[in-house]
């Protein structure tokens, strides 16, 4: 016979199973609808509202979270993109495409999370991956990459701008979503560029 598992073990991994269900869910469904319900969210997660509120206590608390979930696999697509490899304007372009990705995959839940939280917050969620465009930013000015005329402030601001931009126009009709990564790519090399 196996050993008894400490109590509470299974109730723990039930909230742990619980959670990501709920976070997964909540991603798809504000990617469809920044509007849904919580109602909605709890059943395509297969949890009661019970459960769901249990956890995320408000649907703001839910959208940070969903936030912070996202942002977490844009750090893992910015390390797929070997953002520490080669000349830093290719990187942060390569990053912008990552980035484009992560983003249009859940466009809902950004509009989402600008209503809920304000872009003042969202902002700040998005501090970690901001710092490490900075960091590409500063590397490209030293090797002589990247323009040193505007500052570097301005430059890493530039870039969260476009891909949210993007966004805001792709929603809007104006920009094919296909086209979208390589359009935020090439205005990126434009801004980057050193003049002269």
């Amino acid at each position: 016979m196996g050993a008894t598992p400490p109590p509470g073990t299974r109730r723990r991994a039930d909230a742990e199973r619980n959670i990501a269900a709920i976070l997964a869910a909540a991603i798809g469904a504000f990617a469809r609808d920044p509007d849904v319900t919580m109602t909605d969210i709890a059943r395509a997660a297969g949890v009661g509202r019970v459960t769901l509120y249990g956890h995320f206590g408000s649907r703001e608390v839910l959208i940070e979270a969903a936030i912070k979930e996202v942002l977490g696999e844009l750090h893992a697509a910015m390390d797929d993109a070997g953002i520490t490899v080669g000349p830093a304007p290719q990187a942060l372009t390569r990053l912008a495409r990552e980035g484009w990705q992560v983003l249009d995959r859940c466009r809902g839940l950004r509009t989402a999370a600008l209503k809920a939280l304000g872009e003042a917050n969202l902002r700040r969620q998005h501090a970690h991956v901001l710092a490490r465009v900075d960091e590409l930013v500063e590397r490209g000015r030293r090797e002589g990459d990247i323009r040193t005329d505007l500052p570097a402030a301005w430059l890493t601001a530039a870039y969260y701008g476009l891909i949210h931009t993007a966004a805001d126009e792709v929603d809007a009709g104006r920009l094919d979503r296909a086209a979208a990564g390589e359009t935020i790519a090439a205005t990126l090399r434009t801004v980057l560029a050193v003049p002269g």
